[in-house]
């Protein structure tokens, strides 16, 4: 089985397949296949597996790390929109019984379902998927904002994206993406993969990253979407301070009052969205909910 392993996942294997079954691959559909065991095995070990977990995977291509998964996991659902791709998945997989193919859009299925059709009788599920760039963030702001029954997420996004998720207050990638990711999760980054690996070879840096569920968020706040929304408001203009970007939740006081606002929150009105922590966000946001309670 690692012998099949290994051919599905090299070049020869890929360029076979392809040819079989004339496939064309579809910029649209962001579509770069693994073709390096090393890094296959990188991404499953990540994800710290076994006979008792299930694996959902996201956009399998013609199922490299698929089989991988299946190698390392008692379960694993593979969700593919491109139909085209479906009767390959069908040959290279035929030897695995614990593979499920769904044909769908992951942005658009009911992952609860899927989850209790499915994953009823694994102990853990993880989330691990070379995910289409072009759809990265829509992805995993679904798979975290439904508070699906996952231990973690180990995907191969593309590296800006990834130093997106880990980065830190006050630096150049900081921005409202890592304090959603930083709320749900603990991320890490596993590997850097250089763009040899795929084919067709992509234009840019790519990367691994790990995104282990915190059992509780990382802050407590008052209302969800409250918090969210000083979030994305606090970054709509990096270059504005808190007091011009906030200003728009005080409409009959203005500026006069959101400062007097912040300042009774602890934070500067003067500074600028990067700059805060999510606690920080989450004092504002907590105070703001109360406002609005009276």
């Amino acid at each position: 089985m690692t012998e099949r392993m290994e051919t599905i996942a090299s070049p020869k294997r890929t360029k076979e397949l392809l040819q079989k079954y004339g496939f064309t691959f579809k910029k649209s559909l962001g579509q770069n296949f693994l073709i390096d065991g090393n890094i296959l095995r990188s991404i499953v070990s990540a994800a710290t597996l076994g006979p008792a977990a299930g694996a959902l995977e996201i956009g399998p291509g013609i199922g490299a790390l698929t089989e991988r998964l299946a190698l390392d996991s008692g379960k694993v659902v593979a969700v593919e929109i491109d139909q085209r791709l479906l009767p390959m998945l069908k040959e290279s997989l035929s030897a695995y019984p614990n593979v499920s193919i769904v044909h769908g859009d992951v942005l658009k299925i009911d992952l609860h379902a899927l989850f209790r059709e499915h994953f009823a009788d694994v102990d853990s599920v993880s989330v691990v998927a070379n995910l289409p760039y072009y759809v990265t963030t829509p992805i995993v702001m679904k798979l975290l904002e439904e508070k699906l029954p996952i231990s973690s997420i180990v995907v191969m996004v593309q590296k800006e994206v990834a130093d997106r998720f880990a980065a830190n207050p006050g630096s150049k990638d900081y921005g409202s993406l890592s304090v959603a990711v930083q709320y749900y999760t603990i991320p890490e980054l596993v590997i850097r993969v250089p763009h040899t690996v795929f084919i067709p070879q992509p234009n840019v840096e790519s990367a691994v990253v790990k995104l282990s569920m915190r059992e509780k968020p990382a802050v407590e706040v008052q209302d969800e979407p409250v918090f969210f929304e000083v979030v994305q408001a606090s970054f709509s203009q990096r270059r504005k301070t808190l007091l011009n970007n906030l200003v728009k939740f005080f409409p009959e006081g203005g500026k006069d009052a959101c400062r007097q606002f912040l300042e009774r929150c602890g934070i500067d009105p003067g500074r600028r969205g990067e700059t805060l922590d999510i606690s920080e966000f989450a004092r504002i946001a907590n105070e703001l909910y109360l406002r609005k309670g009276k």
